[in-house]
C-alpha cells in the first residue's frame, strides 16, 4: 500500500504546481505590464526633461545602475554607506550561504570569493542540517518534557497547540513587529518577509539592513542571523510534522478506497447464486 499511493501524489504535486503558475500569472502579470510601461514612460520624460541627453546615453547608465545592484551596490545614497562587508554583514551572509537562503541581493563579486563560497557551502550546508536536526531533538524533548507535565485528557493536543502557537508569537508575529518599526516596513511586508526567510523560500525582494537611509546597531544583522537558525529549526519541525500527517491521510484515504473496492467484490460474489455444477463425463 505505501507503492500504491505515489502517482496520487505525484498528480496532486503537479496539480499544485499548475494551480499556482496560474494564480501567480493572474495576480501578478497584469501588475508587471503596468510598472513596465510606467518606466518607459519616466524614462521618456527624463530624456524630454534633459534634451542634451539622448536615448542611448540614458540606456547605458541605466545598464551601469543594474551592474551596480548585482554586485550589491545600492544605488541610493552615495560612497558613505555602509559597507556590505563588514563584520555583521558578512555574518549575515554567510547564514544565508549554509542555511540555502540565498537572498540574491549579495554575493561573491571576487574569483576567490566565489571559489570560497562554494566549498564553504559544501561543508556548511550538511552541518546547518546537522545543527538544526540536533536542534529539532531538543525542540521534541522539550515537547515530551511538557506532555508529561500536563496530565490531563487530550494532552497531546494541548502540547501540540503550545508549541504552534508558542513558535508563532516567537517567530512569527513579534518579529514583523520589530522590522516594522526598524526598516519602516508595513506589519504585512515584515510578516512576508519573515516566512519567506524562514522557510529559506528567500526571494531578496526584502532584506533587513540594506536601507542606505537608516542607521542600523552594527549587530542588528548578526542578531536577526541567530533569529532565523532557530526559526528555520521551529519552521523546519512543523513542516516535517505537516508532511508526515499529510502522507498518512493520503495513505489513509487510498487504503480505505482499496478496502472497499476488495469489499465490493468480495460482497458481489457472495451475492450472486452458485452455479450449478456440470458434470462432464470422461
Amino acid at each position: 500500500q505505501q507503492i500504491s499511493w505515489t502517482p496520487l501524489l505525484v498528480l496532486g504535486y503537479l496539480f499544485y504546481l499548475l494551480l499556482g503558475a496560474m494564480v501567480f500569472q493572474l495576480l501578478e502579470k497584469q501588475a508587471e505590464t503596468h510598472f513596465r510601461d510606467q518606466f518607459q514612460l519616466e524614462k521618456l520624460k527624463f530624456l524630454q526633461n534633459y534634451t542634451c541627453l539622448d536615448r542611448q546615453a540614458l540606456e547605458q547608465f541605466v545598464q551601469v545602475l543594474m551592474e551596480a545592484w548585482e554586485k550589491g551596490v545600492n544605488p541610493e545614497g552615495n560612497s558613505t554607506n555602509p559597507s556590505n562587508w563588514d563584520f555583521s554583514n558578512s555574518f549575515f551572509f554567510a547564514g544565508t550561504v549554509v542555511t540555502t537562503i540565498g537572498y540574491g541581493n549579495l554575493s561573491p563579486s571576487t574569483v576567490a570569493g566565489q571559489i570560497f563560497c562554494v566549498f564553504y557551502a559544501l561543508f556548511g550546508v550538511p552541518l546547518n542540517l546537522a545543527f538544526l536536526n540536533q536542534l529539532g531533538k531538543a525542540l521534541n524533548a522539550h515537547l515530551l518534557t511538557l506532555e508529561r507535565w500536563v496530565q490531563k485528557p487530550g494532552r497531546a493536543q494541548v502540547q501540540v497547540a503550545i508549541f504552534l502557537t508558542t513558535g508563532t508569537l516567537l517567530f512569527l508575529v513579534f518579529p514583523p513587529l520589530v522590522f516594522s518599526y526598524v526598516e519602516g516596513w508595513s506589519y504585512g511586508e515584515g510578516f512576508y518577509f519573515t516566512f519567506i526567510t524562514l522557510s529559506t523560500i528567500g526571494f531578496g525582494d526584502y532584506v533587513v539592513g540594506t536601507n542606505p537611509n537608516k542607521h542600523y546597531i552594527p549587530v542588528y544583522r548578526s542578531l536577526t542571523a541567530i533569529w532565523i537558525v532557530f526559526g528555520l529549526a521551529w519552521l523546519a519541525l512543523v513542516f516535517n510534522v505537516g508532511a508526515d500527517l499529510m502522507e498518512r491521510y493520503l495513505q489513509l484515504k487510498w487504503h480505505k478506497s482499496d478496502l472497499s473496492l476488495a469489499e465490493g467484490d468480495t460482497t458481489k460474489l457472495e451475492d450472486e447464486p452458485e452455479q450449478p455444477r456440470i458434470h462432464i463425463p470422461s
